[in-house]
């Protein structure tokens, strides 16, 4: 290379050649002919070829098949006094690996050259491509679990629908016994309200995408009162006390379906995860901080350690009480529920402590 200097005070200076051996960074000349005019320790220590190797044969020769062309339109802009910034391109080692360079090239017209300096991204490529490949495989899964919903929640519609039509064949006036009309009336109920939150889920799913699902201005207290009508016998049988204060706001721009799929999801995650020997108090209310409209939903019940279970609360299948109905799926779809809306959720626990959800909604 010859000996330079760099002047970088009055009595000291480095030599450019040391610099060049030194650097950990692929660095090389080029000439306009297509050939290594020089390159450092770094770059052949990666390729594996010997200096004399590398000199001899055209730079095509260590590029990856495919890339050549690409490549090859490139150096004529280079020559074209075009500078190559964050170009990638794939090289062959001796050993016959394949690694990813990331280059930034320089020409000098007057010399014909390229000055050039590129990074081993080999290892960024493998991480995107991993990504890559659990994208498209969540997309797939995505695809079909949307799928498995809308056969379930449509196939379910046809049982329940002639459920209702034996209701209406019964003949109440008939029965003498009280307790046997009320159990009657709570079991009608249930399947009135299920018929509807199937014909929801339904209307939603065919949308071309969940995305889409639209925002409306909704009564929090009535979408509460719909699935208390619908979890009145649990409630009554856990003898379960919920406790509302929406003085803060009554209304707020959501979803209905996925409001009440909520209130079902942690209403019945109270009432199943209850401490033992206690009934199941449940405090609902509104506040609104920083012009944020929030939900907050407590209860009284087992809990978690946030300290393990904070990364992975709103997993999908993740459990973390030994309940024999435990699925993880009731917090996955809370979750996705607020998010997808562009809102969010917080959670606040300690074992046997209860837990708080703070679900904050956009404005």
């Amino acid at each position: 290379m010859g000996s330079s200097y760099w002047n970088v005070g009055p009595q000291t200076e480095y030599r450019t050649e040391l610099f060049f051996e030194m650097s950990l960074d692929l660095l090389c000349i080029a000439g306009y002919d297509g050939y290594f005019k020089l390159v450092n320790p770094a770059f052949i220590n990666l390729l594996g070829y010997t200096n004399e190797e590398l000199l001899a044969s055209p730079v095509d020769s260590f590029i990856h098949p495919e890339d050549r062309n690409i490549t090859s339109q490139y150096r004529e802009e280079i020559k074209k006094n075009i500078p190559l910034l964050n170009y990638e391109n794939r090289y062959i080692t001796k050993s016959g690996d394949v690694i990813w360079l990331s280059w930034t090239s320089v020409p000098r017209p007057d010399d014909q050259l390229v000055f050039a300096i590129a990074r081993n991204i080999s290892h960024k490529k493998t991480i995107e491509k991993e990504r890559n490949a659990l994208i498209s495989n969540l997309t797939l899964i995505n695809h079909d679990l949307k799928q498995l919903t809308y056969t379930t929640s449509h196939d379910l519609r046809s049982p329940v629908n002639n459920l209702l039509a034996l209701f209406g064949l019964l003949d109440i006036s008939k029965i003498e016994d009280p307790e046997t009309v009320e159990i009657l009336s709570v079991l009608k109920a249930a399947a009135d309200s299920l018929k509807d939150s199937l014909n929801n889920y339904v209307d939603i799913l065919l949308q071309k995408d969940l995305l889409s699902v639209k925002r409306q201005e909704i009564d929090i207290n009535f979408s509460l009162q719909a699935i208390e009508k619908s979890l009145k016998s649990l409630i009554e049988t856990s003898r379960t006390t919920i406790l509302t204060d929406f003085s803060a706001f009554g209304n707020v721009l959501f979803n209905a379906t996925y409001m009440e799929s909520i209130f079902l999801n942690l209403i019945t995650n109270s009432i199943k995860y209850v401490i033992p020997q206690k009934t199941p108090v449940i405090r609902i209310s509104t506040r609104i901080v920083n012009n944020v409209k929030q939900l907050i939903f407590e209860d009284e019940g087992m809990g978690f350690d946030m300290s393990e279970v904070e990364d992975r609360i709103f997993g999908l299948n993740q459990t973390f009480h030994n309940h024999i109905d435990a699925k993880g799926i009731g917090l996955y779809l809370v979750h996705n529920q607020i998010t997808s809306l562009g809102g969010s959720i917080t959670v606040e626990s300690a074992p046997n402590q209860g837990t708080r959800f703070i679900l904050s909604f956009k404005s």
